[in-house]
Order: structure tokens, then sequence, then C-alpha cells
């Protein structure tokens, strides 16, 4: 068999959250003038490529996400994680059964106290979903809890931009028929707010998110007080009819006297239901860090935490094992492409801006923060203005680390955050500006990569920024489950060296196996997927 082997390095850009899809309404990769992504489409070898449901190890229709993308990428595998591990959980009742279940409940009955739950409210399932908080409400009713406080995470993101009334009302329903089967049961919202702007920070990009959401879920204390969470998303929308929910400001409910109906104290037990890491590592830690720096807890000297059992849906940190309690073992996920790149001698550089830095890094690398031998990983720092206000995000930063540094590297993986950043946002004209940006910096790498004689795979972990409106002609900002591009960028005679291959199942999974023959490498793991291209031996 002919190796193929590259004067330069392999090049390998993930444009994250920039699907295919035919129809122009509503599709900014499609309505972007991008120049150079049309050339490369018109003359170069291309496919597409399956980014959802079981493909990347999900439940079946389910939309793919950053995570289960990058984690796919990286490890050249189908890993089931994510909502599919989490469901086999509670479908087998294994959770139940967990030591950080059984210590949440005996942690409340011990001390008559509280069982908190948190994590972000919808049944997106990229992150969680509002079936396994009933499920557990429903368990630990039944196991003699009877004063249980939910503080919501409002969504808008991966569900439609308006849609918390109804996971309200859900949530309320549910309780009311809950209480006729335990009348003395006590379940309450107790505070929230949207995942832009309440808890659920990522990467450490802006703790004053945590921050807000733990004033207000700890202290009851919010620059707005409702007597319900319906009232609070109610007075927000007549105020800004436009506000959408990932934006909806940190809110406390109170009682009849002005009081927060939902306090953490000391004695009660939190359960962080979120299953993907990203968005709960950062609120895990100021609950469960001896020594935490970012903010003050407000619980005495020396920046005390509650004295509270907390327990994540999972690990969120594989490195530190953060937290302690978990209701679900994590993943584990091995022989990954870095691990196999740095076995084989060779060097490799990661690239992205912070709201993607963890996917490209930490994902990617199979859930870990560790870097292997030859391998650096450069950190772009995000701006924290909304991204629709700069929708070019850092895509010409992330452009010039790379161009600075790529002649120095076998491999070079990058992420341009803009397509789902942007398009989580839902607005057409922005996300436009951001898939073209991205494009003008595509140009720029291209020409650095045929400098050196090398060459650069262009692909996506899902979709997002090619259906900004749904069916019914409203915005939509959530992932989607259509395909993704994949394109071969070769202006050397290696390119003759190869073909695509006719996969009827090819995804994310075949990259890892296809960046390692591009390498010069066939005897990649053999738990790998198949490569996307086949060496010609003609």
């Amino acid at each position: 068999m002919n190796k193929i082997r590259y004067d330069g390095p392999v090049v390998l850009a993930v444009l994250d959250g920039v699907g295919l899809r035919k129809e122009l309404n509503g599709n900014a990769a499609a309505l972007a003038h991008t120049e150079w992504l049309d050339k490369v489409a018109a003359n170069y070898p291309s496919m597409a490529l399956l980014a959802s449901g079981e493909a990347v190890g999900i439940t079946p229709d389910t939309m793919g996400n950053s995570e289960v993308g990058h984690n796919t990428l990286g490890s050249g595998q189908i890993i089931k994680q994510g909502i599919a591990r989490i469901d086999d959980a509670f479908s087998t009742g294994k959770i139940w059964q967990s030591e950080a279940w059984k210590g949440s409940i005996e942690q409340v009955l011990k001390n008559h106290s509280t069982l908190h739950f948190s994590g972000i409210f919808s049944d997106g399932k990229v992150h969680s979903s509002i079936e396994h908080l009933f499920k557990m409400i429903e368990k630990a009713a039944e196991e003699g809890v009877r004063r249980i406080r939910v503080h919501v995470v409002l969504d808008g993101r991966d569900v439609p931009p308006q849609s918390e009334p109804k996971y309200i009302g859900m949530l309320v329903s549910f309780i009311v028929s809950l209480t006729t089967k335990y009348e003395d049961l006590d379940v309450k919202i107790g505070s929230g707010g949207g995942r832009m702007v309440f808890v659920a920070d990522r990467y450490e990009n802006d703790w004053g998110i945590v921050e807000k959401g733990w004033n207000a879920i700890c202290h009851g204390e919010a620059e707005r007080k409702f007597p319900s969470a319906y009232k609070a998303v109610e007075t927000f929308r007549t105020e800004d009819p436009r506000v959408q929910d990932q934006y909806i400001p940190p809110f406390v409910v109170v009682d009849e006297a002005g009081e927060p109906v939902g306090k953490v104290s000391d004695g009660d037990a939190f359960i962080y239901y979120d299953f993907r890491a990203d968005r709960a590592i950062e609120i895990a830690q100021a609950f469960t860090y001896e020594d935490f720096p970012y903010f003050d807890r407000g619980y005495g000297e020396g920046n005390r935490r509650p004295d509270v059992y907390f327990a994540g849906m999972t690990e969120y940190n594989s490195d530190t094992h953060v937290p302690e309690h978990q209701l679900v073992p994590p993943v584990t996920i091995e022989h990954t492409l870095n691990e196999f790149i740095a076995s084989c001698g060779m060097s490799q550089l990661a690239v992205a801006e912070t709201v993607k830095f963890g996917h490209i890094t930490y994902y990617f690398n199979g859930n870990s923060y560790i870097k292997a031998t030859g391998e650096e990983q450069v950190e772009i720092t995000s701006d924290t203005a909304p991204f629709e206000t700069r929708p070019w995000m850092k895509s010409a930063e992330i452009c010039d680390a790379v161009l600075e540094r790529m002649a120095d590297f076998d491999f070079v993986r990058v992420n341009f955050a803009g397509g789902d950043m942007v398009g989580h946002t839902g607005g057409l004209e922005e996300t436009i500006v951001a898939v073209e940006a991205i494009d003008v910096q595509l140009a720029r790498l291209a020409r650095k990569v045929d400098e050196l004689g090398g060459m650069m795979i262009v692909t996506a972990d899902h979709g997002n920024a090619e259906e900004l409106i749904a069916d019914d002609g409203t915005v939509k900002t959530s992932h989607t489950t259509n395909l993704v591009p994949c394109l071969f960028y070769d202006n050397t005679s290696n390119a003759a060296k190869y073909v695509i291959r006719p996969l009827d199942d090819a995804g994310l999974s075949n990259i890892a196996a296809t960046v390692a023959l591009l390498l010069g490498r066939s005897d990649y793991p053999k738990v790998w997927r198949k490569p996307l291209i086949a060496i010609d031996n003609t």
C-alpha cells in the first residue's frame, strides 16, 4: 500500500454548527457569500457526514451537539454517551442504586431538610432533559422527601427561544398530579434565569454569570423578585417582547411575606441534573471546592461553602473527578486521536476561542484536559458582549494564531465558533456575517496550507446555522439533525493517491482514521471506524 506523507501539516477545520440544507429559507450557511467554500465544494472531493442521533452515540433522531460531536471526531468511535447513557440508567433503575442518589435522599431525610434540583430546564436533550427531573422528583417523593425546590436555568437555545412558559406549565401540572398522591409534598420553583446570564457559564468565560446564579439559589438575592416563575417570565416578556429565554435576567421566587421560598441551607442536598459538563462544571466547583477564588460564596469566614450534599448527573471533569458524587458513572473514552498522534512521535496544535476551547481540547481528547506529548493548545479569549453584536467573533484572531504556528506541527485542529454561537441567537443576518467571516479566514488558512505543502479537511460538529427559521415560521435557535459537510482541500501530488470511499453511514466517527491515513499511518487503533478515503494503488 502506498503511504501518504505531506511536507506540511494536515489541518482539520471544524465549522461549529454549520450543517447542510437545500432550502434557502433561514439558511445562513447557504445565503452567506462564501467564495472560498463554494470554490472548494465545486472543485475538490467532498461528502456529507452524519452528525446526530446514533451516529454520535445518542438517541435516534436527537440533534447533534458540540460535546458528542467533538468526542466522536477525536475518538474515531461511536460511543454511547450523553442522553443515551442517562436514559439507560433511568430505564434500568441503576440510577436509584447509585451512591449519589442514596446519599442525597439520606441527607434530606436525616436533616428534615430540602432537596434542590437545578439544570437547564427544557426537553432539548443536549445538556439535560426535563423528563429526568420529573422522574427524580417522583422517586424522591416516593422515598419520603417532602420539601423540594427547583432552580430553573431557562433554555431558549436548544429549544424555541420563547418556549419556557410551556416547561413551567409542565412542571406545575406534574406537581399538581403528584400532590394528589402525596398531599404533604411541597415542591416549588425557587429561582431562575436564562442560561446565558444565570449559573451556566462555561470555560470560565464569565464567572459573574455563576455568581448571579449562586446568589439567587443560595441566598435568595436577585434584582427582581416574583410570586412565581411564570409571573417572572410574563413580566420580562411584557417589558421586552423580543427577549429570548436564554437572556431572561436572574430572579427569585418569594412568598406572600416577600421571603425567598427556596434558599439553600446547611444540611440540604443539591442535585445538578445536566449530563453535559461544560455548563455544569463551574457551579459544581462552587458547591464542592474548599479553595474557591472566583467570588464570595457568603457562608462565613474563609469563603465557606454551604454544608450540602452535592451530586451531579455525571462526572463533569474526568481529570479532577468533579463532582465526587455522581448519579451515573462517567463514560470512558480510550484510543483517542491525540494519543495516537503522540504515540507516532508527531506534533499537534489545537486552537479555538474560549467558548469552544474545551470542545477542541477536552472533548476532542476524550474528556481530558491532559495534553499529549507534543500537543500545544492555544485559547483565544472570547468577547463577553452578546455574540450577535460581534458576529465575526474571534475568527481572524484564531486564524492568526494558527498561521503563526502551523509550520511547526504535523496535525492542526481548529474550531470556528460563529456558526453555532451566533446561530443560537436566531439572527439570520448576523449568522450570515459569522459564516462569511469564517470563509475569509479559511481562505487565509488555505494559502498557508498550500505554501507549506499540506492539506485541509473542513467539516462541522453538528448543524445550526443552516436552519434558523422553523417550519411554522418562527425563529429557530437550536441545533439540527442535518448532515454536515466534509471537504478535502488538497493541492499536493498526494491528492492523487487517495479516493473517497463510498460509505453508506459516513459520519464524524470516520474522521480520526482519515486523518491517520493522511499522516501516513495505517496502524491506527482497531476500534476506530473506517477512514473516509482509500489509498489508490492504480
